[in-house]
């Protein structure tokens, strides 16, 4: 049988799938993309068992057939060919490809679709909810980082979503870090938790519209689903309780600083260039309306000191974190001006954006580390 698609249209949706390829040497045919053709409609899949995708798009075809093809080679032969249109021709036998462009015919080897492990659909009447793309988009490039990653914490290793008739709060933790997310107008009929592994929310992140472009988000009990238009993503849960978040943020925090985000990034950048790598620490010590940073490395004599204007109300403080921690932090927020709220040198601190979103409440929380050196 044979099929005539668009070099542009095919490598665009390839691309889009390509994060779920396996690299899988157990089952090899995880390297593969299924083509599942049906008449005049191409769906494409990929998949690494835990997580698969899907997106579809038309071509010119008479005849049904599916079959799997090698992965990286095809794309790295769509990407060197020029817009125009393929005709792909498979063997019903043996599932050998053979691509045959404007300048030339390419053969490489296919395998039988049907060998393809089974993809779970999403189908009508899962629980779930639907939210515009951009802001899903910004919960997710919110959260993203602070996504553990040890495997001896399965439950931190991924992305908690915790919807209830009140509202939803999204929330990742690697127990140096913390983000939550509060939105009150996303409402759910039960109250329901999930966790969405960091790899498939890398994935997720990558393919999301960032418009107005609705997205479904729906789940079962092992999976949960993302639609995101012309692309759909199937991942597994991780089957793990989440800790409880809420007891380790601190009630009060009666020392708070207000500051330019892209200052105390700025500085934070710089200081961390001479900070110690290990441990990345830099001091911050507030008195008055002065913020000043400093980063030192006593194994080579490095060190630098910056001091900020701020708006400061509290006790004079002096208290240490890991610098790379906190451009993480800085580089997630979308705003002008944060609010970093501190009760002791010892206890956590809670980083806000000065301006919340209509019906959010975006909370970061990253703990201290105790000053070593002259500081």
């Amino acid at each position: 049988m044979k099929f005539i698609v668009s070099t542009t249209n095919l490598l665009k949706q390839l691309q889009s799938i390509s994060g779920a390829l396996a690299g899988n040497k157990v089952l090899p045919i995880l390297d593969n993309f299924l083509f599942d053709i049906k008449k005049n409609n191409l769906t494409l899949s990929s998949s690494d068992l835990e997580t698969s995708m899907t997106t579809a798009l038309e071509v010119e075809s008479k005849e049904s057939i599916k079959v799997a093809i090698e992965g990286k080679q095809l794309l790295d032969v769509l990407k060197n060919l020029s817009e125009q249109p393929l005709t792909f021709k498979v063997d019903d036998e043996n599932f050998s490809v053979e691509i045959t462009s404007d300048n030339g015919i390419y053969k490489l080897n296919g395998e039988d679709g049907d060998n393809f492990p089974k993809i779970p659909k999403m189908t009508d009447g899962l629980n779930g909810l639907t939210i515009v793309g951009s802001e899903i988009l910004h919960v997710v490039n919110s959260c993203f980082f602070a996504i553990g990653q040890e495997e001896l914490r399965p439950a931190m290793t991924g992305l908690y979503f915790q919807l209830d008739k009140e509202g939803c709060n999204f929330v990742s933790t690697d127990a140096h870090r913390l983000v939550r997310v509060k939105r009150a107008d996303l409402k759910h009929t039960e109250s329901t938790n999930f966790i969405v592994p960091r790899k498939s929310i890398g994935i997720v992140k990558n393919i999301l519209p960032n418009d107005l472009t609705p997205v479904k988000i729906a789940y079962d009990k092992n999976n949960a689903y993302f639609d995101c238009g012309n692309i759909q993503l199937i991942c597994r849960l991780i089957d793990a309780k989440y800790p409880d978040y809420e007891a380790v943020i601190p009630a009060e925090n009666p020392n708070v600083l207000s500051i330019s985000k892209d200052d105390l990034l700025g500085a934070l950048k710089r200081v961390c260039i001479f900070s110690n790598k290990t441990t990345n620490q830099v001091a911050f010590n507030l008195k008055g309306s002065q913020l000043h940073i400093k980063g030192q490395d006593l194994d080579f004599s490095n060190e630098a000191d910056e001091t900020l204007a701020c708006n400061y109300n509290g006790v004079d403080l002096e208290i240490g974190f890991n610098g790379k921690f906190l451009i993480d932090m800085l580089s997630a927020l979308a705003c002008d001006n944060i609010r970093f709220e501190m009760s002791s040198p010892s206890r956590a601190g809670i980083v806000v954006p000065e301006q919340q979103a209509a019906n959010e409440d975006l909370l970061m929380l990253i703990m201290p580390i105790m000053l070593s050196g002259n500081y």
